[in-house]
């Protein structure tokens, strides 16, 4: 009997101390990815501290940007209106209408700390995916690395893509839209620089994480939860939900507008179909040593 109780003991130690080891690995692991937010942190903070220090060029050139006639999206316009003619007088944009009010004594103190920092979260985001990567490294075997190989660098060209597409197209053309929309004569349209602030940086950051859709695809297939059929046979539910989203981020009344922020959305969504088919590809070629998976 009491051998038994012995043996028990000396097993309730071990399992005990099997799990103090488990639990110290998970925070350790805890302790490693804090390091790395931290350093990530870090680069948040000197690109914020950059928009401060050039925060005249940040506020009047690239906020304030979609405000002014001269905008690049706007003299482009006026050129495609000039070269066809069919366009439309209403295609050039000359004027836009608004104006816009600080109604809060520190509004504009908010403003520029606000600005700086949202400024130094967009660019610091390709360095919290390149922290992020070197903390998932290492528990990936030698053919998960390979195949993963360039995801930052993608997944970084995608987001900044989509935020130039989001502040020279969907913002430009939201700004011109909203600012001269009206129900009645009688009411003019004054603005807060914080909804101006709000809507630049909702239109331009939200195109900038739509435009990640492939870098999703790609992981969601390598796991096997998307496929390339599935996708197929989705595709005309998708051209309805692209259409819807391009209706709600450009709320503009012309077909013309809806079809220029949604034809780049359609080419992601084709985009993210050819990674998808990639991807089961190469799985089927390391599985069976061809390209198409037997049929059962």
């Amino acid at each position: 009997m009491s051998e038994n109780r012995t043996r028990d003991l000396i097993g309730a130690i071990k399992n005990k101390g099997k799990t103090m080891e488990a639990e110290m690995s998970f925070f350790d692991h805890i302790d490693v990815l804090r390091k790395h937010l931290l350093r990530s942190l870090l680069a948040v903070v000197i690109f914020t501290g950059a928009a401060f220090w050039w925060y005249d060029i940040l506020f009047n050139t690239i906020i304030m940007g979609p405000d002014k006639p001269d905008f690049w999206t706007y003299r482009m316009m006026c050129k495609l209106a000039a070269r066809f003619p069919s366009l439309g007088p209403d295609f050039c944009i000359t004027h836009i209408n608004g104006k816009i009010i600080n109604t809060e004594m520190a509004g504009q103190f908010t403003l520029q700390i606000n600005s700086c920092i949202m400024t130094g979260v967009v660019f610091g985001i390709p360095y919290l995916l390149f922290e992020l990567w070197l903390f998932i490294k290492p528990a990936l075997h030698e053919k998960e690395r390979k195949s993963a190989r360039g995801f930052v660098f993608f997944a970084s060209v995608l987001f900044f893509i989509g935020i130039l597409f989001g502040y020279f197209i969907v913002c430009a053309l939201s700004v011109n839209f909203l600012t001269g929309f009206s129900v009645s004569p009688t009411i003019e349209n004054t603005f807060t620089i914080d909804s101006y602030l709000s809507s630049i940086s909702t239109l331009t950051i939200g195109t900038g994480i739509i435009f990640e859709l492939p870098v999703v695809i790609y992981i969601l297939s390598i796991f096997g939860i998307m496929t390339p059929k599935f996708m197929r046979a989705s595709r005309r539910y998708a051209i309805v939900i692209i259409l819807v989203i391009a209706a709600i981020i450009t709320p503009t009344p012309d077909m013309i507008t809806m079809m220029v922020v949604a034809f780049p959305l359609y080419l992601l969504f084709e985009l993210s179909i050819f990674i998808s088919a990639y991807i089961e590809r190469k799985k089927n070629k390391e599985l069976y040593g061809t390209s198409k998976a037997p049929k059962i």
